[in-house]
């Protein structure tokens, strides 16, 4: 059974980083995409970073233009953990964040990549950036 669990949230201040992190078991990175998506109240959930596995090991990224510059996704295979970087917090940051994993989807530019790909999800972590 495949488990997402993302941990890290917290209370920040403006200005400040957090980063989050996206634990997964019962699947073994190698050919996934995996996203953050996040969830104000009263808003729409919406996708902020993604990242695509790619032979290489880089990995292809994408980022919502309201983080672009401020967020960092990364993967680590080794520990079979996602990142989420989060510098320069702003109030307006502040939602639930949530971890998704579509296995099967790498070496695919994760900006044209749905949210219906995403199979498995987490329960998600509070971030609340005071101003």
């Amino acid at each position: 059974e495949v488990q997402v669990v993302e941990s890290g949230g917290g209370l920040v201040q403006a200005g400040g980083s957090l980063r989050l992190s996206c634990e997964v078991s019962g699947f073994t990175f190698g050919d996934y995409a995996i996203a953050w998506f996040r969830q104000a109240p009263g808003e729409e959930r919406e996708e902020v970073a993604s990242f695509s596995s790619s032979e290489s090991g880089d990995g292809i990224t994408d980022y919502a233009d309201s983080v672009k510059g401020r967020f960092t996704i990364s993967s680590d295979g080794a520990k079979n953990t996602a990142y989420l970087q989060m510098d320069s917090l702003r109030p307006e940051d502040t939602a639930v964040y949530f971890c998704a994993l579509a296995p099967g989807y790498g070496d695919n530019n994760p900006e044209v990549l749905p949210e219906s790909i995403y199979d498995y999800w987490g329960q998600g972590t509070q971030v609340t950036v005071s101003s």
